[in-house]
């Protein structure tokens, strides 16, 4: 995954992905908390990283997964 060019550091961008996606927060929610921790940032930023972001993170991520046997 490619990072430049972003204002923000990589670890927020991949926070607020998590965040989105692991518990189901709402962009307002994720800017609440961000603006809490003193990131100041839209709720529509956070939207278009987790677009950007999320299939390619899904991606890395099916790719290291390990077969699940077929028998049980």
């Amino acid at each position: 995954m490619n990072f430049s060019g972003f204002q923000y550091p990589k670890d927020v961008i991949l926070q607020t992905v998590r965040y989105y996606v692991s518990y189901k927060l709402s962009y307002r929610d994720i800017e609440e908390i961000f603006t809490e921790r003193g990131i100041k940032a839209d709720h529509s930023t956070y939207n278009r990283w987790v677009i950007r972001f999320a299939p390619q993170i899904e991606m890395k991520a099916r790719q290291k997964k390990r077969a699940v046997s077929g028998s049980w």
